[in-house]
């Protein structure tokens, strides 16, 4: 966004209740951000300035001082905080990890972050979703070289082999935005013109040494294997310098508590090359058994290791590859592919080693039971019953499908209910279950399945021209999708309090329209609300408080449902509004200003 430099088209200071919305707004977008920090960033007391850029950029800055946020679309929708705005509060954001500091020439370079060039961390990949605000640090130094949005969620980019895109980078360390402010300055030794490395000082103090090692261990690796074995001990190495700061800060205060904590991780450090080997394979029967799906195939290496056997682990354990008999990542598999329990191949192209396939028959696989985890109960739960009022307005919104008459055979092909509303993922592990039970996989290439009859007909027919030809075979990855687009789609709406309301097809949004009325007058209407179980009586009394205007419920003229009137422009207040208030999602508000020219 600031690779080019853009001069602004003005300068303006905030008014007081301008300056208060904008500490109101950064108060409500960043829960992570504390009051201290806060006034630290944006002082009560300080003049703040607002630059307009022509590509409808606000960048809001300190008088005297440096940019600390700045707006996208100009609309108070996307605001962003700055690098110096994340020197004063590194954790403000949550923030990816690179694999060195080497990597951070493409980001300053003005190139968007890569999945390859993120550290994975030992509890395994973060969880996220797409359009969420992240930051960009680098082993060893805790200030922020970059700021950006998610491209996709977790959840997708693990299915993607974590390849591709992670986050569209908006802004970072020697962009325009940074050379335009006056005085700017670096947080610390480790930034250099074009690349950003460890903290001197951070690294002397003791706290990022494991992570550097980790991190160098990752950017002198060369080769398939090297390049798994960097994996791993990046993993357990930021395991143990997480033990390791928690038994220092317990010397002092609960010494034999802590004389116990080193006895444990002295037995634990004990282990031999056999407890190790033995410890593997648990870990990787559980993860075949619990977390890795049929839909996953193929998958690679180093996919499977992170997310699914390292998650696997006993609590308090670490598990190092290098510490068993056979050293590195592909050498395992490989033993395990001699035994007959899975099927692996060497991806030439990637030059990493695939699951291809597991054999679910094997002795090993049919005699293991796998552990079943207690469910925790989350902190949300306690959270959200300290605020009922606030509970009570918590909106869900669940696409959910039912089975049509394209696909119905493959549900009563393997036992499901034809009646039964699903998830998509559970839609997809019906159609895998019915592929499973017909053998449907290409032998000659894992990741086709062959198309019989009845799937065939479930996924394409009535959508292929006439004369054209039917398909073979089809990719695993289309497979889900492609059979979820066969079937009627539903809505469950909950809202705390209320009984949830399914609706058939897609959610009518809601629509907010302001307009003028005789003597120039301007008034807003918001109608749909009741498709988000908001009661519109309710609704108009809160407006009324919140703008201190006039509203009024009518009923729709010739339609369902009723229509909240209210005396003003208010149309971007009530939608931004709807959505931090109600939960409402952005993409299902229409807003239209007809007292625009």
């Amino acid at each position: 966004m600031f690779k080019k430099a853009v001069e602004a088209k003005s300068h303006q200071r905030l008014s007081g209740a301008d300056r208060k919305k904008l500490r109101r707004t950064v108060q409500n977008r960043f829960s992570l951000l504390t009051d201290e920090l806060h006034d630290a960033i944006l002082p009560p007391k300080v003049e703040i300035t607002v630059s307009k850029f022509q590509n409808r950029v606000l960048v809001y800055s300190i008088e005297g001082g440096c940019p600390m946020f700045f707006d996208i679309d100009g609309r108070g929708n996307d605001i962003l905080p700055t690098v110096f705005a994340l020197w004063e509060a590194p954790e403000m954001l949550p923030s990816f990890m690179l694999k060195g500091g080497e990597v951070s020439r493409y980001v300053l370079g003005g190139a968007d972050l890569m999945f390859p060039g993120i550290l994975i961390p030992p509890e395994g990949f973060p969880s996220f979703s797409a359009g969420e605000i992240w930051s960009v640090k680098v082993p060893g130094n805790t200030a922020p070289i970059a700021v950006g949005f998610t491209t996709m969620s977790s959840a997708e980019g693990i299915k993607a082999g974590l390849r591709g895109k992670a986050l569209r980078i908006a802004h970072y360390y020697r962009d325009f935005l940074w050379e335009s402010a006056e005085g700017h300055y670096v947080p610390n030794a480790g930034f250099w013109e074009d690349v950003v490395m460890e903290d001197p000082a951070f690294l002397a103090s003791g706290s990022g040494e494991e992570i550097s090692e980790a991190s160098a261990g990752q950017q002198t690796s060369t080769g398939n294997e090297e390049d798994e074995s960097a994996l791993e001990t990046a993993s357990s190495s930021a395991a143990d310098a997480k033990n390791g700061t928690e038994e220092e800060h317990m010397v002092g205060s609960m010494n034999e508590l802590n004389l116990a904590d080193d006895a444990n991780a002295e037995k634990q450090n004990i282990l031999s090359t056999e407890e190790v080997d033995a410890l593997l394979d648990q870990c990787l029967l559980q993860a075949l058994h619990t977390t890795l799906k049929e839909k996953d195939l193929p998958i690679p290496g180093s996919t499977l290791w992170a997310n699914h056997v390292l998650p696997c682990r006993p609590p308090g354990i670490t598990l190092d590859i290098k510490k068993s008999s056979h050293k590195k990542l592909s050498k395992w598999l490989q033993s395990k592919a001699s035994a007959g329990m899975i099927t692996v191949k060497e991806d030439k192209h990637k030059k990493e080693i695939v699951l291809i396939s597991v054999n679910r028959r094997h002795p090993d696989y049919s005699s293991f039971k796998p552990e079943k985890k207690k469910a925790e109960v989350s902190e949300s739960s306690g959270a959200s019953s300290s605020t009922p009022a606030q509970s009570e307005k918590m909106l869900e919104i669940i696409e959910v499908y039912k089975p049509s008459i394209h696909n119905s055979a493959i549900f009563a092909s393997v036992g499901e209910d034809k009646g039964k509303l699903y998830t998509a993922s559970e839609a997809s592990d019906v159609v895998f279950k019915y592929i499973e039970k017909e053998n449907l996989v290409k032998p000659t290439n894992r990741a086709m399945v062959v198309l019989d009859p009845i799937l065939c007909d479930s996924l394409f027919k009535g959508a292929i021209k006439k004369g054209s030809a039917y398909p073979s075979e089809i990719h695993k990855k289309d497979v889900g999708s492609t059979f979820v687009g066969r079937m009627q789609p539903h809505q469950v709406v909950m809202r705390g309090g209320c009984e949830p309301v399914v609706r058939k097809g897609g959610i009518k949004p809601v629509q907010i329209m302001t307009e003028r009325r005789q003597g120039n007058k301007k008034v807003t209407k918001v109608s749909g609300i009741e498709t988000f179980l908001m009661d519109p009586d309710s609704f108009g009394s809160e407006l009324q408080k919140k703008f201190a205007c006039s509203t009024s419920v009518n009923e729709l003229p010739g339609k369902k449902g009723y229509e909240v009137l209210i005396q003003g422009g208010v149309i971007e207040d009530v939608a931004r509004y709807m959505v931090e208030q109600y939960g409402v999602p952005k993409r299902y508000i229409e807003v239209l200003d007809k007292t625009r020219k």
